[in-house]
């Protein structure tokens, strides 16, 4: 049976998401019922009415098909596909054989730092357009260009395939920054999700490393199950059954889930890794793992800055548009971003 939202064309739902989001608080609060609290934390009121509103249209990360996952994806990114009000100018881009799409704010400077990004999506679903709207609130609010890489997705391409791909997409940055009219002292990687673990597989492995990460929730660790993954496994968006079904798409053999390219916070040495601002989700089934990846770093003396939004649930970046909580979150993370880019030491020739 169709989802309700295959049978109603795109501006009215999204014209009816604005307005349940345009509601006052009290009006929210008794639609979502009592707040939401788990492990000392209280659920955002608005994660909460969104949280309500994608189990009454019956919407899951994974789905029966790979088919009907990477459909449910892009029709879910169409209704926020709201973007910055400073303009900003895209063009593809072949990454040497990645294709990627450069993103330029109206008015910056040639020279400007630059961030390689990787959208999430479990390795199987997500595309470029899926994460444009991040991908511009990063560029506008950060001062940066940049480029997203489209890389390789599961089961069509399984792990190592896309760690492969965003190496090649890395090393291509950093090999023509000047040709992006960027500054080749001041690369960033970043992703969120599965974004986020090919963000950390690159300052894991990459030859020159990464001048700063951000990442947003990162699968961290394939090989074990978390607290949180137990206590947010159902219910928060992201669920344990996704997890296993991506998984299982990503990298059916098993034994190799344990390589540093696939779970980077089992690599043995950490100590190069470039400074990070990671942020995690409280309402997330990935919190633990993302939070461990950063003790770790900790540990090996990298710079570090740990921020739970303890009120949001997966996926936060894409719901920027919706205002409130997601967008200061977003907020905070790019303020995070053009800081550590801009006041960083660049000693690279």
């Amino acid at each position: 049976m169709p989802r309700l939202s295959e049978m109603v064309p795109p501006p009215v739902t999204k014209g009816l998401l604005r307005a349940v989001f345009g509601l006052p608080g009290p009006v929210k609060r008794l639609i979502t019922g009592a707040p939401v609290r788990r492990d000392g934390q209280r659920l955002d009121l608005d994660a909460q009415l969104l949280l309500l509103m994608t189990r009454l249209e019956g919407g899951r990360l994974g789905a029966p098909t790979v088919e009907e996952a990477r459909r449910g994806l892009q029709r879910g990114q169409s209704y926020l596909d709201r973007v910055p009000a400073r303009p900003v100018r895209t063009r593809d881009v072949d990454a040497n054989g990645v294709p990627a799409r450069l993103y330029t704010p109206k008015g910056l400077p040639e020279g400007s730092p630059l961030l390689v990004f990787y959208h999430g999506g479990g390795w199987v679903i997500g595309d470029l357009d899926t994460h444009d709207t991040v991908c511009r609130y990063l560029a506008v609010h950060a001062e940066v260009r940049v480029l997203s890489a489209a890389y390789r997705l599961a089961p069509e391409h399984p792990y190592p395939a896309a760690t492969d791909d965003a190496l090649t997409a890395y090393e291509y940055a950093v090999a023509n920054a000047g040709n992006l009219d960027a500054d080749p002292a001041a690369i960033a990687v970043s992703g969120d999700s599965a974004g986020g673990n090919l963000a950390a597989v690159v300052g894991v492995l990459a030859e020159r490393k990464p001048d700063f990460a951000l990442l947003f929730y990162p699968a961290t660790d394939m090989t074990a199950r978390r607290r949180s993954r137990e206590l947010f496994g159902d219910g928060f968006y992201l669920t344990d059954d996704d997890m296993t079904w991506f998984s299982g798409h990503y990298c059916p053999d098993e034994e190799r889930r344990a390589d540093p390219a696939a779970s980077p916070l089992l690599a043995e040495d950490l100590t190069a890794f470039p400074a990070t601002y990671l942020v995690t989700a409280g309402f997330d089934p990935l919190r633990d793992e993302g939070e461990a990846f950063a003790r770790r770093l900790e540990e090996a003396g990298v710079p570090v800055a740990l921020r739970r939004q303890d009120d949001l649930f997966h996926g936060f970046t894409n719901m920027w548009s919706l205002g409130g909580r997601f967008q200061e979150a977003m907020s905070e993370a790019a303020g995070a971003l053009r800081t550590g880019l801009y006041a960083g030491p660049r000693q690279r020739s």
